[in-house]
């Protein structure tokens, strides 16, 4: 499957990224004008072309750092049920890697691990 340039944003960067590596062309901050953000993202497109995916190493993932029980555990201090804080994350992180097979069962695993915790009253 080809490359692509795709917007992300989240705790650690707001801007473009590609599909295949840890490239990405960060939003500078308060970047407001219109003309500015088209001229960002003619930018962002420009350098994306040129980069070579070897030089910026693998996609880093929330199911690659191990931090489901964290993401888990905030939506619960946010209101949410354990199963239901569970079922969101595990969305989220499946959507993030783009349904990696690899990643995704890595994280059912640790969902698992999680719900068992809250039932033994561990968490």
């Amino acid at each position: 499957m080809a490359r692509s340039l795709i917007w992300i944003s989240d705790q650690r960067i707001t801007g473009w990224a590609c599909t295949h590596c840890g490239w990405n062309y960060e939003l500078p901050p308060l970047l407001s004008d219109p003309e500015a953000k088209s001229a960002y993202d003619r930018l962002a497109s420009g350098k994306f072309e040129k980069h070579d995916c070897a030089a910026h190493g693998p996609i880093t993932s929330p199911g690659d750092k191990g931090d489901f029980a964290a993401r888990a555990r905030k939506l619960v201090l946010r209101g949410f049920k354990p199963k239901d804080a569970v079922a969101i994350a595990l969305r989220e992180i499946a959507f993030e890697t783009r349904d990696d097979p690899k990643i995704v069962a890595k994280v059912r695993k640790d969902a698992d691990e999680f719900l068992r915790r809250v039932k033994d009253g561990l968490i």
